[in-house]
């Protein structure tokens, strides 16, 4: 029998795992049972090289649960250890076999997971003792057991151990009793383990056999092993050996309670300079940010990290589904260094440049196919152009602007179709766009009808994204149809005469004031087309556009949003309704026109409701008798 004391530089390193090596307790299954898949891996690469003799067999992992014993069992046929190696591996912390194995074969090692050999302290997190009982697979070797209860202390002896590999038995500590139930561990397994290179077995289930043809076909319930990993998930395989109904599939694996399938998938393969593969779906998000921070799943290795990725990755991406996997992001730290890593930093970009190229492509060489989906694209782009200055650079490239007439132009393409009509007299362009072409359907008319063009924005985003495009183009602003009137929306240098004096405005603007809420409404007299509304409610742009900014997150925009709903009643000087109005001297009939008039301004905007609307409609009964 051999004792020692395991090489650490202070007494207190234990109750420093326990409680600060890593955020979640659970998190000690993983690392064990990835160290298990590295001892397989470790003797496949041996063998493979021919430095391990004779059949390896199947390698595999098992996990179990003696609730009695209150223990938990992490077991591997891998490469196992001899009592020596375990001194140097365990007994050492911060020495990691897995790291010295990959120094040693380099370009030979595939898929050994450890990097800083503390992975296996954290059994310690719910043990109040750790056994680790191993036979390497060397000839000769002789079986060990090593065993420590939570202090520098050890003993290693010799054991009767006679399969090759390593067991690792957790004796559980009383506050953590729940991880011997098996649904937790199931759990953490299907969290953690779920795409493991190398089977996982936990416990058996009964499967159905089926047992000759036709009419004597018998079925017979048979014990199998749980697998509950698949150890060749669709990313590590090659472009090449998949279809799309393998991209679908897989979709389906990750996300099983998502019943649509996504509008197409990146698959990202990089060996330099950094390694990184993964899948990502767009999902249909039908104009709708949709931020579950947990659709995208951060591996290494095939080892779950997190599903918490903002701050890995630019945020405008978490609106995507999928994996990510790379052996060059930190396993075991917590997701503040995550996000200060220099190849996470790279990698993030790396992404961020794949998205745009695949929506590039489709744009490029399958514009109809582009435009079909544009209703659940247009809100991945818009937020990724609004958060990410290096894709706001690439999307001009593919980002559509879609008109009242559903025809798409690119941002280029559109400035040179309006600017001929469209531009001020301070040779300003002014895109004018819609955010409701039903509701706003007099605005679009109006604007239609003096030959403009109309763009449907009608996002959450919009408020956000005209100001980004103004910074953007040169000259150019864009102003919702509703937002004035038709002459003003886009100011000529010719003006139509008033027919109302000053004077005469100033008399009939007290009697319209008279029958609206003054907070809400300021009137103006403009001079318009004799075809225009006689009153039109209008909400300046600047301010409502402030609102809507701060009611999806505007940042500093706080002060508007508190402000109160604020509107121009426009009284068009030269229709002759107004110049009746004007002339009428039945202060009764007088009113009642007035009120007639604004009324119907107010429900060309959806603003006239409840007994309002009632007594609107028997009014118009009374003046159509």
């Amino acid at each position: 029998m051999a004792t020692g004391k395991i090489n650490v530089q202070a007494e207190n390193i234990f109750p420093i795992i326990k409680q600060f090596l890593y955020s979640d307790q659970e998190i000690f299954l993983r690392e064990l049972v990835s160290n298990a898949v590295d001892a397989c891996q470790k003797l496949k690469t041996l063998s493979s090289l021919g430095e391990a003799k004779g059949e390896i067999g199947d390698l595999q992992v098992e996990v179990l649960v003696d609730k009695k014993k209150k223990t938990i069992t992490i077991r591997d046929n891998g490469i196992g250890m001899t009592g020596e190696e375990i001194e140097k591996y365990i007994a050492q912390i911060a020495f990691s076999g897995a790291e010295e194995f990959v120094q040693k074969y380099k370009d030979k090692a595939q898929g050994i997971i450890g990097h800083f050999g503390l992975g296996f302290f954290s059994a310690f997190m719910v043990s109040d003792k750790v056994e680790v009982i191993s036979k390497s697979f060397k000839e000769d070797a002789k079986a060990a057991k090593w065993t420590c209860e939570g202090n520098p202390d050890y003993k290693l002896v010799a054991d009767k151990k006679t399969t090759r590999g390593t067991d690792i038995v957790l004796h559980i500590s009383d506050d953590a009793k729940d991880f011997l139930e098996d649904y937790k561990i199931s759990e953490l397994l299907n969290k953690y383990c779920k795409f493991l290179p190398v089977p996982v077995k936990f416990g058996t289930r009964e499967e159905t056999k089926k047992e000759g043809e036709g009419d004597d076909a018998k079925e017979t319930k048979i014990t199998v092993d749980n697998i509950i990993n698949n150890p060749t998930p669709a990313w590590t395989k090659p472009p090449t050996e998949l279809k799309d109904e393998n991209y679908k599939d897989f979709y389906r694996e990750l996300y099983p309670m998502t019943f649509e399938d996504p509008l197409f998938n990146i698959h990202l393969n990089v060996d330099y300079p950094f390694n990184l593969t993964g899948l990502l779906y767009f999902p249909k998000l039908k104009g709708k940010i949709e931020l579950q921070k947990n659709k995208i799943q951060l591996f290494c290795n095939q080892v779950f990290v997190t599903d918490s990725v903002e701050g890995i990755v630019p945020e405008f991406l978490t609106l995507l589904h999928g994996v990510i996997d790379s052996p060059d992001i930190p396993l075991n730290v917590s997701r503040s260094y995550l996000q200060s890593d220099g190849n996470v930093k790279k990698i993030s970009s790396h992404i961020t440049k794949k998205v745009a190229d695949k929506l590039e492509d489709i744009y490029k060489n399958h514009r109809e196919d582009f435009e079909a989906k544009w209703e659940d694209l247009r809100v991945f782009i818009e937020y990724g152009m609004l958060t990410e200055d290096k894709f706001n650079e690439r999307a001009s490239k593919f980002y559509l602007l879609q008109n009242t007439d559903s025809e798409f132009f690119t941002i280029e393409d559109y400035e040179k179709k309006i600017k001929p009509a469209q531009t001020d007299k301070d040779k300003k362009v002014v895109y004018l766009y819609t955010t409701d072409p039903d509701e706003q359907h007099t605005f679009v008319s109006a604007a239609r009808n003096r030959g403009y063009d109309v763009l449907v924005l009608n996002t959450p985003l919009t408020s956000h994204l005209v100001g980004r495009l103004e910074q953007k183009l040169e000259n150019a602003s864009f102003v919702r149809v509703d937002s004035d009137t038709v002459d003003k929306l886009i100011k000529k240098e010719e003006e139509v005469p008033s027919k109302l004096t000053e004077e005469q405005q100033n008399s009939l603007k007290p009697i319209i004031e008279a029958v609206i809420p003054k907070e809400k409404f300021t009137v103006v007299f403009e001079s318009m087309s004799e075809k225009d509304s006689p009153v039109t409610i209008t909400q300046p742009e600047f301010m409502r556009r402030m609102k809507e900014m701060n009611e999806v997150g505007g940042g500093g925009m706080g002060m508007y949003g508190s402000l109160p709903e604020s509107y121009n009643l426009v009284v068009n000087s030269n229709h002759p309704l107004v110049g009746k109005i004007l002339e009428e001297k039945d202060n009764t009939k007088q009113q009642s026109l007035v009120k007639q008039a604004t009324d119907l301004a107010m429900l060309s905007q959806n603003m006239l409701k409840g007994e309002e609307l009632t007594k609107f409609i028997e009014r118009s009964l009374e003046l159509i008798n």
